[in-house]
């Protein structure tokens, strides 16, 4: 008799068992608040040194500002960790703190691009570097199906995955640092060739030299003989 009682209830329950679990296994929404792009970083995590160049080069602060008081949209490109560590050793170290603000910048672009925008859109890209059009900061874009290749002129990067996009940010995971044309495409300047040696011009002879006095020497043998000969010519008129 209990259970005829019971049975139609037993669904209910079990419904309702079901909800309260769910619900309890649900994570709580994250609190409402400004876009940071170093929170977004750190939450995905390995881009420890990306978000210290932001930091540093207070890129961070302009990117969170541009975010949060105009409608304008920005891409990220976002290299790991091991990126950073695959450049030649003192690579970061060797540039000035102008020429770090310009490489954060040359991996943000001043608009919102989806993944399907990329095979549509028009090389080369501006980044927040400046404009690519006079060489310093090209930045191309080539994609072959799904995979979209970034290529700066020198190097070339693969974009990995999408980390965040809320429809006015997106920020790609790429496997490797974008390095400007500008920063690392100039040849070293090559080394000065030796100078030749000058040749070796005989010096005079000073004043006074042998020469001179052998010059003087004969001059006064000549006037002594023309002396001589008009002494002895004057003689013989009066004899």
């Amino acid at each position: 008799m209990r259970k005829q009682l019971l049975s139609p209830f037993v669904p209910f329950l079990m419904f309702f068992l079901y909800s309260y679990t769910s619900l309890a296994q649900t994570p709580s929404p994250a609190p409402s608040g400004p876009t940071n792009i170093t929170a977004i970083l750190e939450k995905a995590g390995q881009f420890t040194t990306l978000i210290r160049l932001m930091k540093s080069t207070q890129e961070a602060d302009q990117i969170n500002t541009q975010l949060n008081n105009s409608n304008q949209g920005l891409t990220v490109f976002a290299p790991t960790d091991n990126s950073f560590s695959s450049l030649k050793a003192g690579t970061l170290n060797s540039l000035s703190d102008q020429q770090k603000v310009q490489l954060v910048q040359f991996h943000i672009l001043p608009s919102f691009l989806s993944m399907s925008n990329f095979q549509t859109v028009s090389n080369p890209l501006r980044t927040q570097a400046g404009n690519s059009a006079d060489g310093e900061f090209p930045l191309n874009v080539t994609t072959s199906g799904n995979q979209v290749n970034i290529t700066t002129g020198v190097n070339t990067a693969t974009v990995a995955n999408t980390i965040y996009t809320d429809g006015q940010l997106v920020v790609y995971q790429v496997d490797q640092v974008l390095l400007p044309l500008d920063l690392f495409g100039t040849a070293p300047a090559p080394a000065p060739a030796p100078s030749k040696p000058e040749k070796d011009v005989p010096a005079k002879a000073p004043a006074g030299s042998k020469e001179d006095a052998s010059v003087d020497a004969s001059g006064a043998s000549i006037a002594t003989v023309s002396f001589g000969a008009v002494l002895i010519a004057a003689i013989s008129l009066k004899i």
